[in-house]
Parts: structure tokens; C-alpha cells; sequence
């Protein structure tokens, strides 16, 4: 690079208010692209962002790596350290690979199973020149998911992917399924969940089908942030030598079933449902399991395709946390009479429920709500603590504490101390499933009744290690259609709840730290929260 532009740089990022060792990290970073020719198609990019002093954006896409966080990487698609792109993607796959190799080094034939989501790079936060050749440019999650493979076969793990052209994506649920049914050691899902349509990610699973708790996870994570360059093979050898083989029809015929089992009366199918997968992975989930379970879905046309840049739903945020993503679905349950809608995030992990209302018209519920209600109806209605021997639930510290009064209330042991994050239940089902217990709990898997957290996350299986909106849509479905016979609604369902458990509020405050700024601000309310 010319020595003016360089300059320039250096004076760009001295005039950002972080501390010098922060401003030299970024410049040694993007010293490193620089210099190195694996990233020279990056190169008319990154200068074009020098020339135009774009020194904020080039300055956060270089002053770190690519953190690990809860089960992953997760950020941004673009060029540099603090990107999702080929490099890191790739890197990311070769310190998993890594760690795998250690942590099984007598496995037989290990694999990994891989899922991708419905993302493509457009860029629509307009960061690059439309002028200059940009070559992450309509990169899709599936050509990422690719690039992953590739370096799990190098390393000598057999990966199971997706088959080509197969009409439909797998949901984070269904990969959690999937690993468990292949017996593979590990799970690598491409996809940003829920994030703006600009980001991806790459979250490694376990052999249980669940993200790493603690101290796996930081090891993982220090493997991963170590590693700067990946061995990988080409997607044509691989397939060919069979190195990359096809996930299996029966995987998904079996996830399918194991949520249509959770069905506590088969009979109560009255409802009228509108569903909207938010243009996901959920249709092939959600849809198809209230369908097979005899459902009358409506879809909402303008969401039902998969379509990564998520054109119709509002602000380009298909996150059914956000009441305005259930928008067009309400609209289409007004006009048929509907009886609720429900939505789930792209990855088909989380689900989101708008109920009939008939003081305001419609009603959003909140994630503690959806989780209250479903613990009713499982031991309420549905008796399913009496169908175990030992009975027990997960939640976390965040979410309400209704739900373990409902719980406990029908003698179901609970555990709701749990630190934030669905790994963590997940966790305690793996101790009972391997150990028989948990502390002094005696109990088996089959013992399970449901994993809830409040940011709309509901598991009500035991065959799966993550969130999952299948079995939860499909009791949800189930419990407004016994309310409809008997002329009842949902909200007066909760009604009820409260009379009778008692009756909480709860408020969130959402706020949105980006970037470097935003990082260094997290960074300091950490600090003060500990040392206070």
C-alpha cells in the first residue's frame, strides 16, 4: 500500500477514542491482510474504504478477531479479523477440527453434521463501493457451510450435509436431532439466527446435540481465536471419496416424529392457525409438524419463501420477539377468523405467538407468557407429570418465576437457577441422560417435561438439545383448540393462571451496543457490575 494511504490510516485510527493498544491491534491486523495474498481480492475493497474515510467501519472490522461467543462465532459478513467470511469460517471449522481430534482420539470414523440457513451477503448497510469488485457479494450461507466441509475432511472427519438441491434447509433443532441420530461427535450450524440479514455466523454443537457449557466452551473458543490458517480439500474430492456424504431422509422423518409424539390430545385440533417461518428454515419444521398433526395452517405468502435478505418482514428483522414481525401474519388472521398466528426465527429455534383477542383485537405475548402457558397445559391439562416416574423442568435465572410455581405446584422438580443460555438446560439433560442424576435428583431422560427460557425459547422433547418451535407450536395449536370447544381463549386461560399461581409483570429494555464503541461500552458495564 502506498505510504500516504498508510498514513492516513494510522491518523484515521488515532483520531478513534479507544485506547492505543486497541488502535495498534487494528493497525497490525490490517497490516496482516494486507500483506498476506490469501485476502488480495480484498484488496480494492479495503482501499476503497481508506480513500473514502471510512476509518470507523474499516477500524471495527479490524480491532479484534472474530470473537467466540456462547456456541459460536456471530457477526457482521465482510472483510477483516471482526468478519464473517471465508477466512474466519474456515479457521473457525479448523480449531473445531482441532479440538475434536483431541477431545476423541480413539473415535472410529468421526463426522460432523452440517446445517446452513437461507443467508446471502447483499450488503445492504452499504459498508463497500458498489463499483469495485466485491467478492463476498451474494455469498450464501450454504457456499460458507461448503468452504466448512471442505476443512472437517481435511482434518479427517466425515461430514454429513445437506444433499443438493434439496427443497428445504435444516432448522438448529432438527442438526441438534440429526447428530444425535448419525451418533456424530459434533454439529457445525451456519446461520445468524435472527441477526439483520448482513450477518452470519458459524456455532459449533457437541455430540449431544447441544452447544459446549463451561470450561469446553473456553477451550473451544481458544483454539478457535489461535487459529490463523486452515487444511482443506476440495468439495468435488470430498464428495467423491465419500469424505462428504448426504444426511439421510430418515433423520428428518424421525425429528418430525419425535415432535409429533409430544401431542398431549390428539382430538384437539379446532383452531385455526396462521403460520409464517419469517422467509426460514420453519416451514419445513413448525409447518410440516402441524400439518402431519392435523392442523389447518394458513400461511402468510409474502414470508413463506426462504429468502435470507427477509424483504417482508418489517425492518428486515424476522425475530418473533419483535411484535411488528408477526405484522402480515395478524393481517391474514384478521381476515379469515383466525384463532392465533405463530412465527418462528429463521434457524426455526425460537417461535413467537399473537392470540385473538375480543376486548383489543389481537394480543402479542411475551416470552414468559408462552412459557407459563405451555407448563399449564403439559401438567394442568395434559397430566404429563403424572405420566413419570420423576418429573422435572428447566429455566434459567431471566425467566419468570411463575413458571416454576406452576411446576412445582404439580410436584415437578425444577431447576431454575440456571445461568442464561439454552446450553445450560441442555446440559442437565445430558447429566441425567449419561449419570442417572443431578446432585442429590435422581431421575431419567424419559423424566423430562420442558426446557423454557424467557427470550421465547421452548423445548418440550427430549430427543433434542436446543430451543425448538416445532413441539411448542404444536402444543400451543393443541391448548387454543380444547380452550375453543369449550368457548374459552388463551388470554382467559392466563387469566385463570394468575387468579391462581399469582400474578407478575415483566419489561424488557433492549439496547443496542455496535461496534468497537459498543464494545468497549459492554466492557465497562461488565467491569462495574463485578467489582460493585
Amino acid at each position: 500500500m502506498q505510504e500516504k494511504l498508510w498514513k492516513s490510516v494510522e491518523k484515521g485510527f488515532s483520531e478513534i477514542p479507544v485506547s492505543a493498544d486497541l488502535q495498534a491491534t487494528a493497525l497490525d491486523n490490517l497490516r496482516y491482510w494486507l500483506d498476506d495474498s490469501r485476502f488480495a481480492d480484498a484488496y480494492p475493497q479495503l482501499e476503497g474504504l481508506i480513500r473514502s474515510g471510512k476509518f470507523a467501519s474499516l477500524f471495527d472490522a479490524f480491532f479484534r478477531q472474530i470473537p467466540f461467543g456462547t456456541g459460536g462465532r456471530r457477526g457482521p459478513v465482510g472483510f477483516g479479523t471482526n468478519r464473517m467470511n471465508l477466512h474466519t469460517v474456515a479457521t473457525s471449522a479448523q480449531g473445531h477440527a482441532e479440538f475434536l481430534k483431541a477431545r476423541y482420539p480413539d473415535r472410529k470414523d468421526p463426522s460432523v453434521v452440517i446445517a446452513y440457513d437461507v443467508r446471502v451477503f447483499k450488503d445492504l448497510r452499504g459498508v463497500y463501493d458498489r463499483n469495485l469488485a466485491n467478492p463476498l457479494l451474494d455469498k450464501t450461507s450454504r457456499e460458507f457451510a461448503r468452504i466448512a466441509a471442505g476443512v472437517y475432511a481435511a482434518n479427517g472427519i466425515r461430514v454429513w450435509f445437506p444433499e443438493p438441491g434439496s427443497r428445504r434447509y435444516l432448522s438448529t433443532p432438527e442438526l441438534s436431532f440429526t447428530i444425535r441420530f448419525l451418533g456424530a461427535i459434533a454439529g457445525l450450524n451456519v446461520s445468524a439466527s435472527h441477526n439483520h440479514p448482513d450477518d452470519n455466523g458459524a456455532k459449533v454443537y457437541n455430540e449431544h446435540g447441544g452447544q459446549e457449557p463451561p470450561p469446553l466452551d473456553e477451550e473451544i473458543a481458544r483454539r478457535i481465536g489461535a487459529t490463523r490458517s486452515a487444511r482443506s480439500v476440495s468439495w468435488e474430492e470430498a464428495v467423491e471419496d465419500g469424505r462428504i456424504r448426504w444426511i439421510p431422509g430418515d433423520a428428518y422423518d424421525a425429528y418430525i416424529e419425535a415432535n409429533l409424539k409430544a401431542s398431549l390430545d390428539p382430538d384437539a385440533r379446532s383452531a385455526r392457525v396462521v403460520f409464517t417461518p419469517l422467509h426460514g428454515t420453519g416451514w419445513g419444521s413448525v409447518g410440516v409438524t402441524l400439518e402431519k398433526a392435523g392442523f389447518a395452517i394458513h400461511p402468510v405468502p409474502s414470508q413463506e419463501t426462504p429468502d435470507g435478505t427477509f424483504p417482508n418482514v418489517p425492518f428486515r428483522s424476522p425475530n418473533p420477539e419483535v411484535p411488528e414481525s408477526l405484522q402480515a401474519g395478524t393481517e391474514i388472521a384478521r381476515e379469515i377468523g383466525a384463532d392465533l398466528v405463530l412465527g418462528a426465527d429463521p434457524d426455526a429455534d425460537r417461535l413467537g405467538i399473537v392470540v385473538a383477542d375480543p376486548e383489543r383485537g389481537w394480543t402479542f405475548l411475551k416470552g414468559n407468557e408462552i412459557g407459563i402457558l405451555l407448563a399449564a397445559y403439559m401438567l394442568d391439562e395434559g397430566k404429563a407429570a403424572g405420566r413419570r416416574k420423576n418429573p422435572f423442568a428447566l429455566t434459567t435465572v431471566v425467566s419468570t418465576t411463575l413458571f416454576s410455581r406452576i411446576t412445582r405446584a404439580h410436584g415437578v422438580h425444577t431447576i431454575s437457577d440456571l445461568p442464561v443460555g439454552f446450553k445450560y438446560i441442555a446440559n442437565i439433560m445430558n447429566e441425567i441422560e449419561q449419570r442417572g442424576r443431578f446432585g442429590d435428583f435422581r431421575a431419567g431422560l424419559e423424566d423430562f417435561v420442558l426446557g423454557f427460557e424467557e427470550s421465547f425459547g421452548y423445548l418440550v422433547i427430549s430427543e433434542v438439545r436446543d430451543k425448538d418451535a416445532a413441539g411448542a407450536a404444536l402444543l400451543l395449536a393443541e391448548l387454543a383448540s380444547r380452550l375453543k370447544d369449550r368457548g374459552e381463549t388463551l388470554l382467559d386461560y392466563l387469566d385463570d393462571l394468575y387468579r391462581k399461581y399469582g400474578c407478575v409483570r415483566n419489561t424488557l429494555i433492549s439496547t443496542v451496543m455496535q461496534g468497537a464503541g459498543g464494545f468497549l461500552n459492554i466492557r465497562k458495564i461488565q467491569k462495574s457490575l463485578r467489582e460493585s
